[in-house]
């Protein structure tokens, strides 16, 4: 269940000395065969494996999934409340967009669309992570592919913890396992990460380089939804690149219909 240890050097038997098991107890912990354990105890080994708070919540999801009798069949269809539609069609000046479970793309404003170009994903493959790796625009799209493919697939790995059991994700990943030799490489790893905000270099087709800051807002009462926003600073190259492509849409209309996620599960993305 905890995968590869944080610190190797430490053995199993010193490892759970200083987090106060028996090592009896922590081989049944490490392979998900210990039921019912106690957060005192994920937080000790949260503390000596030197977990971040974003890793010890993944940590604490999958002692829950390993325990749990049984599993969910599968996530349930994700819908887009009106009043989000109503936002990214107010949101003229700023590229936004919102993500779902396994990333999926589930609807997207003008500017948006003109940054990412969603509109043009095939139907079925409207998935950030399918499009990372399995679309090859993809590596000159994102100026860091590097760094891009590897938080997209630790932000996966966090969203698999939350939701163990989700068929259309495990489709997903064999998918790109079989086919992309990096994904496989970086979802052995078994990192995690989540995405707040930071950087987001890209090279735009039309406008050239758009060096942009991002900043990921989980939507109330959707703890699944993320709102997503590209900004610059006003003046700047890559503002002005914006003002460009917002000067090419028309304003107040939106992408008429967007299309289930790669998975298949038939979410009504509809803007």
């Amino acid at each position: 269940m905890l995968g590869r240890r944080r610190v190797p050097g430490l053995r199993r038997e010193e490892l759970a000395q200083l987090a106060g098991v028996s090592p009896d107890y922590y081989v049944r912990l490490e392979q998900g065969r210990s039921h019912h354990v106690s957060e005192s105890v994920l937080d000790a080994v949260a503390r000596v494996l030197r977990l971040d708070g974003t890793e010890r919540e993944h940590l604490i999801n999958l002692a829950r999934s390993a325990g749990a009798r049984s599993r969910p069949a599968g996530a349930p269809r994700q819908r887009i409340r009106p009043g989000v539609r109503v936002l990214l069609d107010m949101m003229q000046t700023v590229p936004a967009f919102v993500l779902g479970r396994r990333l999926d793309v589930l609807a997207w404003n003008p500017l948006g669309d003109a940054v990412n170009g969603f509109s043009t994903w095939p139907a079925g493959q409207r998935n950030v992570v399918w499009r990372t790796f399995l679309d090859p625009r993809a590596r000159t799209f994102y100026r860091q592919w590097n760094t891009v493919a590897a938080e997209t697939v630790a932000f996966l790995r966090l969203d698999s913890g939350r939701h163990p059991g989700d068929p259309q994700l495990t489709a997903l990943v064999g998918e790109l396992c079989v086919t992309s030799p990096e994904f496989a490489r970086l979802w052995a790893a078994q990192q995690v990460k989540d995405k707040t905000s930071g950087a987001k270099l890209l090279h735009h087709s039309l406008v050239g380089d758009l060096d942009l800051a991002f900043e990921t807002l989980t939507l109330p009462g959707e703890p699944d939804q993320m709102l997503v926003t590209y900004t610059a600073p006003p003046g700047s190259p890559a503002g002005e690149r914006l003002q460009l492509l917002a000067n090419w849409t028309v304003p107040g209309t939106l992408v008429a219909k967007s299309s289930a996620p790669s998975t298949g599960d038939g979410a009504d993305a509809s803007l």
